[in-house]
């Protein structure tokens, strides 16, 4: 039995949808984001770090971008803009797409 071609796109997204957010996994531990934010998303080095886990994909991501592009300078973002300088802009995806999925 043939799929039909919209099954199989989606499929296909939902595959890659999976393979990127294992990236996320393996680029939050490399870029040491669990240091601050744990390695749940919940646990927090410090009690005025946010807790990201669950957060929407898109918001993590432009605040991730944010912060790397120096327009998000609030709050603790300066400990986050040292960080941003070894994050690629697709990395960011893939963490943002990793962070989303987290159970809150």
């Amino acid at each position: 039995m043939k799929l039909l071609p919209v099954v199989a796109a989606l499929a296909a997204s939902v595959a890659c949808g999976s393979a990127l957010a294992a990236d996320g996994a393996k680029l939050y531990a490399e870029k040491t984001c669990h240091a601050c934010h744990g390695k749940d998303g919940k646990k927090t080095l410090m009690p005025d770090y946010p807790k990201i886990a669950g957060q929407n994909v898109k918001y993590i991501e432009k605040q991730m971008l944010d912060i790397k592009n120096g327009v998000r300078t609030n709050g603790n973002s300066a400990a986050m803009k040292g960080v941003m300088v070894i994050v690629s802009d697709e990395e960011i995806k893939d963490i943002a797409l990793f962070v989303s999925k987290m159970k809150p």
